[in-house]
């Protein structure tokens, strides 16, 4: 099937509960003029703490560099999993078909205008007590 739009969020690849083969016969299957992977997509909490990354979460990663290699425009908005790349991103970084950003404008075929963006920055936990968070993600 081909789309105007994919938005996909939280896989949290680099953890063993990752769907990482559902997602790439997903990929396989379905493409879109455009990507979005709306934050956690590598869960960077985790692989800090201990390196975890099987065959298919890399499957995952050549299925979405194949898509934007074909055509399809990729736009990587980051999350409170991958957050430590935030301090490295005051614009938004292109890359050919790849962007990766914090958020992004899109206008929907019903041509209402959506901002997209990882829901962290409306979570009062991460932005007041992020202890108490990287404590939840540890058990």
């Amino acid at each position: 099937m081909r789309y105007k739009s994919i938005f996909i969020s939280d896989v949290h690849l680099g953890t063993r509960g990752c769907s990482a083969d559902e997602l790439c016969d997903f990929l396989k299957n379905n493409t879109a003029e455009n990507l979005f992977l709306v934050g956690d997509i590598i869960d960077g909490w985790r692989i800090k703490k201990k390196w975890y990354w099987p065959q298919s979460h890399s499957n995952v990663i050549r299925r979405i560099l194949t898509s934007a290699k074909r055509d399809t425009k990729v736009c990587y908005i980051l999350g409170n999993h991958d957050e430590a790349f935030r301090k490295f991103l005051s614009f938004e970084l292109v890359m050919g078909n790849i962007s990766v950003c914090n958020e992004r404008e899109y206008i929907g075929v019903d041509g209402k205008k959506y901002l997209v963006i990882h829901g962290d920055f409306f979570d009062s936990l991460m932005l007041d007590k992020k202890w108490l968070m990287h404590i939840g993600d540890s058990v």
